[in-house]
């Protein structure tokens, strides 16, 4: 963090363009693009490698090898019953010896699919777990971009690893569809997360945060989760359209086409151009932004390159990753803030990825899903400056996680779905929130090691999800109890951050350690108590706590 004039004359400078002008607008939606895209990489395993309805092939019987559905006299002939009372679609019986040994082939119900990953390779039963490492390596890609990418659009420039990662993204999310075999689709598929689902979005999400005004970031930030879902929704369009898996990989794929534009279109940070010395490419931008904007302002390139350029770079306090963990309260609330974007993405993606074992129409199911993160967010926008970040995160976490034991323990399919898209609404709402949450708990000098530490954990749990998903083999309940648990526990633990609406935020250190002492939800809760202590004595008080 530079101070001095240079921040003074950043500042300045960005303060030229307002809030959200038609610049702003323009170059938001080229960002905001990224993001439909990532959500559409992200879930597109959901459709090309999906596992259909499925059993043994029953020798003599699937003479076409196509399913068709048994009645319960067929199927206690050819099926052991498990003690769960299903029949087991993995093993069959030998109707003369009474023996059962498990079947090497399969007939799928093609209602919905026509062929897949799961249907080509056959990832069911004793090789269901292939199917969850290769949705595990895209996640496992993911982490993999946010942690490096990020690195590299700080030290090169956003705009460079924006279009590269888009070029990419294209070329390996066409290649994966014609990948012959596993181990080179697990591979694919890696790279595929590096680049399809964190090589745009992250840049695209820092450099709209870098060129709005502080008014309008927070409704851009929601406004990318909505981008994301959106790319849900057209996962879910297109694999209703596209049954072949090659051709809707292809058309996935080529969804990247929109971003390759972003080479002629899109401009470099400002801000980050400024703060690696090119400030005259700074300075140009904001002049072109101006223009568009109908500013009459004119500004003096020669006179800001003179004054950056002539003033002494001195640096304020630095931190570093170990300083989140090096003192009492910041320790704790690091800790309470990593767990919280661990059971956020392992809900939102356990809930995501679990579509096709709903009853009825997945790709309805899957479409529906994503819609109803879309009011989540407006209403999120809305109440969050209203209620606050701290209530508004733990109610919308604990009730979800309610919501997911419900839908697990309850028999009727269509209640079942409804607490499913409850829940789901639910922690989109508190997925979006630990964006601004996060970034206001910690104080400057390590906010950036605070964001990547609850990204890392975030991108953690999306890759565990699909083995969790696994453990469905034993109880079909034991998954969704897994999410529900954790959720209500980091949304009980959430109470004990302090609130951030409205508060002056944390600089240093020692004001990041001091930044909300005692302030919880029980307090605020009997802050009405406050009112019969004497006035003398509150402001002695609030004079131990600055910054509450």
């Amino acid at each position: 963090m530079k101070k001095g004039n240079e921040l003074h004359d950043l500042e300045s400078l960005m303060g030229t363009l307002g809030d959200f002008g038609k610049y702003q607008a323009w170059q938001f939606f080229l960002h905001i693009l990224s993001a439909l895209t990532a959500g559409l990489n992200m879930l597109s395993l959901v459709t090309v490698g999906a596992v259909p309805e499925f059993r043994c092939e029953i020798p003599d019987y699937d003479v076409n090898k196509t399913h068709t559905h048994l009645n319960e006299t067929l199927l206690s002939r050819y099926f052991p019953i498990m003690e769960s009372g299903y029949h087991d679609k993995c093993t069959l019986m030998n109707s003369t010896t009474n023996s059962t040994y498990k079947c090497t082939s399969f007939v799928f119900d093609t209602t919905y699919y026509g062929n897949t990953r799961a249907t080509e390779w056959q990832l069911v039963c004793d090789r269901r777990w292939m199917g969850a490492i290769a949705q595990s390596a895209y996640m496992l890609g993911v982490f993999t971009g946010a942690v490096v990418l990020g690195k590299m659009a700080d030290k090169y420039g956003r705009k460079p690893i924006f279009c590269w990662s888009a070029v990419l993204q294209l070329i390996i999310g066409v290649a994966v569809a014609f990948t012959p075999e596993f181990i080179s689709f697990v591979i694919l598929r890696y790279f595929y997360g590096i680049f399809g689902s964190a090589g745009s979005y992250i840049p695209g999400f820092v450099l709209t945060m870098e060129l709005v005004g502080p008014s309008k970031r927070s409704i851009c930030g929601v406004a990318f989760q909505a981008s994301f879902a959106t790319g849900i929704m057209l996962v879910a369009g297109w694999g209703a359209l596209i049954k072949d898996r090659q051709v809707l990989q292809i058309v996935y794929g080529c969804h990247a086409l929109i971003l390759i534009g972003h080479i002629w279109l899109m401009d470099e940070s400002p801000r980050w151009l400024w703060s690696n010395g090119r400030i005259r490419q700074s300075v140009e931008i904001v002049k072109k932004a101006l223009k568009m904007n109908g500013s009459t302002i004119n500004l003096d390139t020669a006179d800001f390159v003179s004054k950056g350029m002539a003033e002494e770079r001195t640096n304020n306090e630095s931190g570093s990753i170990g300083d989140l963990f090096r003192t009492p309260n910041l320790r704790k609330r690091t800790l309470n803030v990593m767990l919280c974007w661990f059971a956020n993405s392992l809900v939102y993606y356990g809930l995501s990825l679990g579509t096709n074992s709903l009853e009825g129409n997945p790709f309805l199911n899957m479409f529906v899903m994503a819609v109803v993160e879309l009011p989540s967010y407006g209403i999120t926008v809305y109440l969050m400056d209203k209620l606050g970040r701290r209530s508004l995160t733990s109610v919308d976490m604990i009730v979800g996680g309610v919501c997911c034991i419900l839908s697990a323990n309850l028999t009727t399919g269509a209640a079942s779905l409804t607490f499913m898209f409850i829940g789901k609404f639910l922690i989109a709402s508190s997925f979006a929130l630990i964006f601004n949450f996060s970034a206001e708990l910690f104080p400057t000098v390590v906010r950036s090691f605070a964001m990547g530490l609850g990204s890392m954990c975030a991108r953690t749990s999306g890759a565990l999800t699909p083995l969790i998903s696994l453990l469905d083999s034993f109880d079909p309940k034991i998954p969704a109890m897994i999410f529900a648990v954790i959720s209500i526990i980091s949304g009980f633990l959430v109470m004990f951050l302090p609130e951030t609406l409205n508060k002056p935020l944390p600089q240093t250190l020692q004001e990041g350690e001091t930044f909300g002492l005692g302030d919880t939800m029980f307090a605020s809760l009997c802050s009405k108590k406050r009112s019969m202590v004497p006035k003398t004595k509150q402001i002695e008080a609030e004079q131990m706590q600055p910054l509450r």
